[in-house]
């Protein structure tokens, strides 16, 4: 975990240094031409070796995810209602984050021409004009004809879709060749996973490059844009971590104030390790010590909810989506935003939890994809994601606490009407 800090730090060292010097040379008007081709160049081919993993990645994870669901699916009622709380939490926070960060950014834009010095300095050309899409052919584009066609060309939604469809269909498959085929896909999976920690172990060294070419153009114009970033996808994760107080009073019978107390060592642990993963024995300990959850509702309800249930994904994922539409200049469709919902909430169910170091490419390029949002600005914004990933892991560590007292609470009521008897 330690490397994964330190490396935090590099990249953001590493985009300081980019941009002050990328400012101070064009500032100077003595920039020499092969300069800014060859770090342009050289960004790009970082930038390359990330997107390379995102297809297979995706495609493998939705297909181990949908295993594990339909695994945990078969282990009993509490899993059910567990899983069933999952999607319904997950699919408010969606519709939501529409709403409030549209709202959002709308109440309080991104200044233009730091948007504009961002996006330029990116991208190396200003946004392209928004594409009108018949809602007709993208209908029609939701079945693809070649799902090999739809991966080459990041048609994502399609892909997902007939991801979803294969991974559904191994679960219908007989128990060996089931096995055999979700432990192919676990290790594809493990794959892709190694080499974005070898890519990321380059991070440094390009987003260093990326960030001096964005210096080159922009000057320092486009630092307010990034801290604007930071600052509302922090604050839709905070606010999402604020909403699970009321829902643990309302539907689980725990006091905002003693379901704060109780939570509270698990959220420090999640603070500093940035790992649901890493916080999970803290949570079993809090759950059960300071909730009163039985051992048997938190060693279910926690594990599984750490595997597939992340609140704070599809809120923040969809809110880096949104800023880059909105600095870009794109205005998705109705469509597109359907799209994008759908993409945010398989990403949520499947993607690792780990740091956001290594999942924040693979979980957010996606959806960019599904609403024509440039990718060239994700490695700028991963160099800040080191705060909103605090919030994130935060937020998911109280949304699965908040979960288990729900469960925990109905899990008695059921135990209640229905005693067991000699």
């Amino acid at each position: 975990m330690s490397i994964l800090k330190s490396l935090s730090a590099r990249v953001l060292i590493a985009l300081a240094l980019g941009l002050g010097i990328g400012a101070f040379l064009s500032s100077s008007g003595n920039v020499p031409g092969w300069l800014a081709s060859t770090t342009e160049a050289v960004g790009s081919l970082w930038l390359g070796f990330l997107q390379m993993t995102v297809i297979p990645l995706v495609f493998a994870l939705l297909v181990v995810g949908v295993a594990a669901v339909s695994d945990a699916m078969s282990a009993g009622r509490l899993t059910a209602k567990a899983l069933a709380w999952f999607a319904a939490l997950l699919a408010a926070a969606i519709v939501l984050t529409f709403l409030g960060v549209g709202a959002a950014l709308t109440a309080m834009p991104v200044d233009e021409t730091s948007a504009r010095l961002l996006v330029a300095g990116a991208t190396g050309a200003d946004a392209p004009p928004p594409q009108a899409i018949e809602f007709g052919a993208w209908l029609k584009s939701l079945a693809p004809s070649n799902p090999v066609a739809a991966a080459a060309g990041n048609a994502i939604l399609p892909l997902v879709i007939f991801a979803l469809f294969f991974a559904f269909a191994v679960t219908r498959l007989p128990d060996h060749q089931r096995t055999l085929l979700v432990q192919m896909f676990d290790a594809v999976a493990d794959t892709m996973i190694v080499i974005v920690k070898w890519v990321l172990l380059a991070a440094p060294l390009g987003v260093f490059a990326l960030a001096l070419t964005l210096g080159l153009r922009s000057g320092l114009g486009s630092t307010g844009a990034l801290f604007h970033y930071v600052l509302l996808v922090s604050l839709a994760c905070i606010l999402t971590i604020l909403a699970c107080y009321p829902l643990a009073a309302i539907f689980g019978r725990a006091g905002p104030l003693r379901f704060a107390r109780a939570i509270a060592p698990a959220q420090v642990v999640a603070f500093s390790t940035q790992s649901s993963i890493g916080t999970l024995p803290v949570m079993v300990e809090c759950a059960r010590k300071n909730l009163d959850v039985p051992e048997h509702v938190a060693g279910l309800v926690l594990p599984l909810a750490v595997a597939v249930f992340r609140l704070t994904s599809p809120v923040a994922n969809l809110a880096v989506v949104l800023f880059i539409c909105h600095v870009s200049g794109i205005e998705p469709t109705p469509a597109q935003l359907a799209a994008a919902g759908l993409v945010a909430f398989a990403v949520s169910i499947s993607s690792v939890g780990l740091p956001g170091q290594l999942s924040f490419f693979v979980s957010v390029a996606p959806i960019c994809l599904a609403v024509g949002a440039p990718l060239e600005l994700l490695p700028l914004l991963l160099a800040v994601e080191v705060i909103p990933d605090i919030f994130r892991t935060v937020g998911n560590v109280t949304a699965d606490l908040m979960v288990t007292t729900i469960l925990n609470r109905t899990d008695k009521g059921v135990r209640v009407i229905a005693p067991e008897t000699a």
